[in-house]
């Protein structure tokens, strides 16, 4: 299991249990990220939300996250969150079985994860590119993302 940090009060606007994946909205990487989860968790036990939104940002408030540099996908579940290895990791556990095989990579030491994370968290517009604003959810992925009660 992922090491999270954890917080002293439950975070914002989830439901007991709920988990979301805080993700670049202006990221073409992290989009193709969120693409993959909602195609592939088929039993819908994550949420998404971009850390440009109101939601976002008040989730990485919550956290201690920086709000206005995003250098990692954060993932958020009651009073436990996880940052960039461990939040790869952490997503993973929560797909079907098929991609179980993917935390073998787990044998790496932390340290050396999150190197290579960095390197790409650091490089990613370079290296994938960069959307000019927030991509909207398409109609009818648009409930697998977070919103905050009206």
């Amino acid at each position: 299991m992922p090491t999270s940090k954890i917080r002293p009060s439950p975070a914002p606007l989830l439901k007991p249990g709920e988990t979301v994946v805080l993700f670049d909205g202006v990221c073409k990487l992290c989009n193709g990220w969120a693409r993959f989860l909602i195609r592939h968790d088929r039993q819908q036990r994550v949420r998404l939300a971009a850390v440009q939104s109101p939601e976002g940002q008040v989730l990485l408030a919550w956290a201690g996250l920086p709000v206005d540099q995003f250098d990692t996908m954060a993932v958020i579940r009651d009073r436990h969150f996880w940052e960039r290895s461990d939040a790869f990791f952490e997503v993973i556990a929560q797909l079907p079985a098929l991609w179980r095989p993917v935390n073998l990579l787990r044998i790496f030491p932390r340290m050396l994860r999150d190197w290579a994370y960095d390197r790409i968290a650091l490089n990613r517009y370079r290296l994938f590119g960069k959307y000019d604003t927030c991509l909207l959810p398409d109609p009818d992925h648009e409930q697998r993302f977070l919103k905050a009660p009206l």
